[in-house]
């Protein structure tokens, strides 16, 4: 409930009750069920994973040195032990919806998949609904630019007054080409132009993921499938851009690992997780870059999201990352 005089937008916010999901992973293939639980002010995300055979159940802060891998999809603890595998969409939806403290039960190796987006994630909040909490919302402000490079790849972070996200993507398949686009997050932007964005990998590549352990759980239900020079699915895309916003969901929910919202631009040209990741790590290494303070009212961006088409078409999230 609000109290003290805290707006929805600088108080923290929980879920008013628990909300349960289930269904399958995308790369264990394994049928998993979470249950979203409302948790205290200033305790964060995380993941309680139980029902790991002999193991007592093992909390799993949501946090940027959590990370254990980031092969196609981000891990949480140890990928050869305890672990919780592609957290992003669920982090994306509730960094998307402004949910600040949260803790996610969980009886499997990775989050369920659903059907290959955020969206969900998205039914499953507002089912619980939302509750500002009696606690100053805090963001992490850019103060000063970080960049970092990998190759043709890079990620940086600016200031700026608004949490803003801009993605490009650059793939040598027809399909995918080259895409860009621009988004001030908000809970209403996320709901209407990111949220349903699925992950999609390419056919001629489920055996080599199959024999690595991933993707044993990928269907045309859960993922946007390009074979042949086209899109499988027979429903087509969401978005002609479906594939970049996914990209976008993606940076989501991998920049929820800071801990906290940020409060400033994230660029990314040909990134993937793990680029993401170590963005948000070598940001939080240069404390001289960012400042913690209350979150402010904020005023209504002055544009819309955009997206940016280049040459050719729509990406991949099954596809090899440029890292």
């Amino acid at each position: 409930m609000a109290s003290m005089g805290l707006s929805s937008e600088r108080g923290q916010r929980t879920l008013k009750k628990r909300v349960d999901l289930s269904g399958i992973g995308v790369h264990s293939g394994a049928e998993v069920s979470a249950t979203l639980h409302p948790a205290e002010p200033d305790s964060g995300i995380s993941f309680l994973r139980i029902n790991a055979g002999d193991t007592p159940d093992v909390e799993l802060p949501a946090r940027w040195d959590m990370v254990g891998s980031t092969a196609l999809c981000t891990v949480l603890g140890d990928p050869e032990g305890i672990c919780v595998a592609t957290v992003e969409h669920l982090l994306a939806a509730l960094t998307g919806l402004r949910i600040d403290n949260c803790l996610i039960e969980i009886d499997g190796p990775e989050v369920p998949v659903m059907d290959g987006s955020a969206r969900a994630f998205v039914e499953a909040i507002d089912r619980a609904g939302v509750s500002v909490q009696c606690a100053p919302r805090r963001v992490l402000r850019i103060d000063a630019p970080v960049r970092i490079e990998h190759g043709a790849a890079y990620a940086e972070f600016l200031p700026h007054d608004r949490c803003r996200f801009e993605v490009s993507i650059d793939y040598d398949c027809p399909v995918i080409g080259r895409q860009a686009y621009a988004l001030d997050l908000t809970p209403e932007s996320f709901r209407r132009e990111i949220a349903a964005s699925r992950t999609f990998g390419y056919l001629n590549e489920v055996e080599r993921l199959w024999a690595g352990g991933f993707a044993r759980g990928s269907s045309l239900e859960n993922t946007v499938v390009i074979g042949d020079g086209a899109v499988v699915n027979p429903e087509g895309l969401r978005h002609p851009d479906e594939f970049v916003r996914h990209k976008v969901l993606d940076a989501i929910g991998d920049l929820a690992l800071a801990g906290m919202p940020i409060q400033g631009v994230f660029r990314s040209h040909r990134g993937g997780h793990k680029l993401n990741a170590m963005a948000v790590a070598t940001l939080l290494e240069r404390e001289d870059a960012w400042t913690l303070v209350n979150a402010s009212p904020e005023r209504e961006p002055r544009g819309e999201s955009r997206a940016e088409h280049a040459q050719g078409l729509v990406a991949a999230a099954f596809a090899p990352e440029v890292l």
